[in-house]
């Protein structure tokens, strides 16, 4: 770990963070617990652990304790894939029916429910890209929007819970017609969970192995997989929700979590539990261009495409979204393969950089990137929804203003 100096950053500014998060955030008990790295220059510059892991037991957080990452799993999926890509296996224009056949006469929903659904022709088909940047006309049970989320709540298609495996859970998708016509709107959906299932299929390797053998083990990911196993358990977070009253209750037990068994199906939209650390380590392979301590998993050039903004037209979010729900509220976004990223700094109304990418779980937990600054920001808690509270831009303004030294 380098002194703050040394990268550009003060000590003093960055010491309002820890002053700033327990003031508002720890002491009052809107937040469990909450761990934060900062990553500047190839140095740890950074880093802060504050509150419980578990308050019912009073066990403090520690640097090394597990989190839920829920969909801070989509951008490690979207690597998985796009490695693919790098070989030639897949592109980005292939029409997903090649690996789905059965999709291959997925209309859109125009009228009914499960069972006598009516529907039309898609004016173009699903592809592969539709997939990484959710213009695929899926969508989440939880938007509660349509028709077509209310079947996915009905089938419990929520890319999690699901039984059956991946194909299992792709055959089940293939009975619901799509929100809309592929690579016409942006809709927050488990799309990601479908890119798993074609990494599987392309590969000829369980998911779970191939994210392993492909990413965790070569970046040194120690503790990054989709279940918790019985020697990490005390290591495991509790997870908490804010309730409509604005009580905060557990939600999920460290001591009896559905995470201490391996799933059947698992989720490349939102299954991963992590740490901090590794976590970091996946952002400084983003960071570095792909590569890691000698171990590369993709070009520079790869890299750049997946964080250009791919929503149809160069649209921003706001204007793409057809969702009622995003990790990313703020204007002034784009979306690439995999992330959302800066494409109109002002618009954002926050401090970073223009091309800064990032993410976020629906514990509350972000990242982002900076490749301007040479900057990485872990953040990780457990509190949901994601959007009870401001934490992301808060955090954002408190690193930002501690810089001392900007290359942008």
């Amino acid at each position: 770990m380098s002194t703050p100096e040394a990268v550009g950053l003060s000590s003093d500014r960055l010491g309002r963070i820890e002053s700033f998060i327990k003031d508002k955030y720890i002491y009052t008990g809107k937040l469990p617990c909450a761990l934060t790295q900062v990553w500047r220059r190839g140095q740890l510059a950074y880093t802060s652990v504050l509150g419980a892991a578990d308050v019912e037991r009073g066990k403090p957080l520690k640097a090394d304790s597990l989190f839920r990452i829920y969909s801070m799993t989509k951008p490690v999926t979207s690597v998985a894939f796009m490695m693919l890509v790098e070989e030639g296996l897949v592109s980005l224009d292939d029409p997903v029916h090649r690996f789905i056949p059965a999709w291959r006469d997925l209309g859109v929903f125009q009228a009914g429910g499960v069972g006598a659904f009516e529907t039309t022709r898609v004016n173009q088909p699903m592809r592969t890209i539709d997939l990484l940047r959710h213009t695929s006309g899926l969508t989440y049970g939880f938007q509660q929007r349509t028709n077509v989320d209310a079947a996915y709540r009905k089938l419990k298609l929520d890319g999690v819970d699901s039984e059956g495996g991946l194909q299992g859970y792709v055959d089940a998708l293939g009975t619901v017609p799509l929100e809309f016509s592929p690579g016409e709107a942006w809709n927050y959906s488990v799309s990601t969970d479908v890119l798993g299932y074609l990494v599987e299929k392309i590969s000829g390797l369980p998911f779970d192995v191939f994210l392993k053998r492909r990413i965790f083990d070569p970046l040194k990911m120690v503790d990054t997989g989709f279940y918790v196993p019985e020697s990490q358990r005390e290591r495991f977070t509790a997870c908490y929700a804010l309730t409509p009253s604005g009580k905060v209750v557990l939600q999920d037990d460290p001591e009896k979590s559905r995470f201490f068994k391996d799933p059947p199906m698992k989720s490349g939209g939102g299954g991963l539990v992590s740490t901090a650390d590794d976590y970091m380590r996946f952002c400084r392979m983003l960071l570095n261009g792909g590569e890691l301590d000698g171990a590369r998993l993709l070009s520079p050039k790869t890299i750049k495409l997946m964080t250009m903004n791919h929503l149809p037209g160069g649209q921003e979010l706001v204007q793409a979204s057809k969702s009622l729900f995003s990790e990313a509220v703020f204007e002034g976004l784009g979306f690439g393969l995999g992330f959302a990223m800066t494409v109109d700094q002002a618009r954002t109304k926050n401090l970073g950089s223009l091309g800064e990418y990032f993410w976020g779980g629906m514990a509350s937990t972000a990242f982002w990137i900076d490749p301007v600054e040479d900057l990485a920001v872990v953040f990780m808690t457990q509190l949901m929804p994601s959007s009870a509270y401001p934490i992301r831009r808060e955090l954002r303004t408190l690193v930002y203003s501690a810089m001392t030294e900007s290359n942008g």
